[in-house]
């Protein structure tokens, strides 16, 4: 496994694409109301990223041919679903948790990261999950320092959620991130034979999109015959959050803040 270090300049290329991305998420914030479709919140998204001169990551994706590969400019996941949303014309509705997920490139370099929103009266144990999922982002960041093994941060991210009863999604990991959208390594939220085998020893230059999912119920997915939409097994809600994070020799920086 080779991870590509990343030098001051271009972690600060990178804060730069997190920012557009950060600016895309409040857009998103601000558009998630009743009656509002995931469809008109993906076309304003679009129009902010090509107003800052940016490229989105996912629209066309794997191939970036037009009319290939992934249909819309954010993941946008609405309750059940986990990851791979498609902007539709469906109305968020009162009660919905809507996951936003937002990657650009801009001079060369990429940010990543991913928002769930919470619409008008969420149930109460949703809000609990969601908090929950946030948090387990902020263990990672808040463990994050150079001479630690990923394994050690994951454990910990795992027995947080594991302990509270939710399910830990472990079909989709984080990844490293840098000049392209999806760099080595896998940056899982478990600790599995593969991670101990495979560990990542983090130093400062290494730069990972870290992304915990959480579920309501059982962590066991589908994807649906779209190809991308991947929803939960038992239909019940989840959770994504995550940021462009990269290791100095202080600890963690965070580059999809905004700052």
């Amino acid at each position: 496994m080779s991870i590509r270090l990343k030098s001051r300049k271009e972690i600060n290329l990178m804060r730069a694409a997190g920012r557009i991305v950060h600016e895309v998420h409040n857009l998103c914030r601000e558009m998630a109301v009743p009656g509002t479709t995931t469809r008109a919140i993906d076309d304003a998204a679009q129009k902010l990223i090509d107003a800052r001169g940016a490229r989105g990551l996912f629209k066309n994706y794997p191939t970036y041919k037009p009319g290939e590969g992934f249909p819309s400019t954010l993941c946008i996941s609405v309750n059940e679903c986990v990851v791979h949303g498609i902007g539709d014309d469906r109305p968020i509705q009162d009660g919905d948790v809507v996951g936003v997920d937002c990657g650009v490139q801009i001079d060369g370099w990429c940010g990543d990261a991913a928002t769930t929103i919470l619409v008008g009266d969420v149930a109460q144990d949703v809000r609990d999950m969601c908090a929950a999922t946030e948090h387990c982002l902020q263990i990672a960041i808040d463990q994050i320092r150079p001479g630690k093994r990923w394994s050690q941060i994951a454990r910990l991210m795992q027995k947080y959620a594991e302990d509270r009863g939710y399910g830990v999604v472990r079909d989709f990991v984080g990844h490293g991130i840098g000049s392209t959208m999806h760099e080595e390594p896998k940056v899982p939220n478990f600790v599995s034979r593969e991670l101990l085998k495979n560990d990542i020893h983090l130093r400062p230059g290494v730069v990972l999109a870290i992304e915990p999912m959480l579920t309501l119920g059982s962590r066991e997915v589908k994807t649906l015959d779209d190809g991308w939409t991947v929803v939960t097994l038992d239909g019940k809600a989840s959770a994504h959050y995550e940021h462009t994070v990269a290791v100095t020799d202080r600890g963690a920086e965070v580059l999809t803040d905004g700052r």
